[in-house]
């Protein structure tokens, strides 16, 4: 998705837990991928794992409940989100 429509966002998610070495960025780029979004995501140092995502606000809202939901590899404790508007020029969605 290289161009943005009115309708589309960037949802920012920091997620905290036990979200490395658990399968958690594979897990997130396959459901971001079957919501139709594009984005990344990222380990940090600190344990935390940043989601990036773009789309439909509509798809973004999912994923982030899907987030939350407690059906992720490894331990959601907490997702700290922001929303903005689709900045565009982005494909696919990889694992960082």
């Amino acid at each position: 998705m290289t161009d943005s429509s009115p309708s589309d966002a960037r949802l920012t998610a920091w997620v905290h837990g036990q979200v490395q070495g658990v399968g958690f960025r594979w897990w997130t780029r396959s459901r971001a991928l079957e919501l139709g979004l594009v984005g990344s995501a990222t380990n940090h140092a600190d344990g935390r794992v940043l989601v990036v995502a773009e789309g439909e606000r509509d798809q973004l809202e999912r994923l982030l409940a899907l987030l939350r939901s407690g059906t992720t590899p490894g331990s959601v404790s907490l997702v700290v989100e922001t929303w903005d508007p689709s900045r565009g020029g982005v494909v696919g969605f990889v694992e960082r």
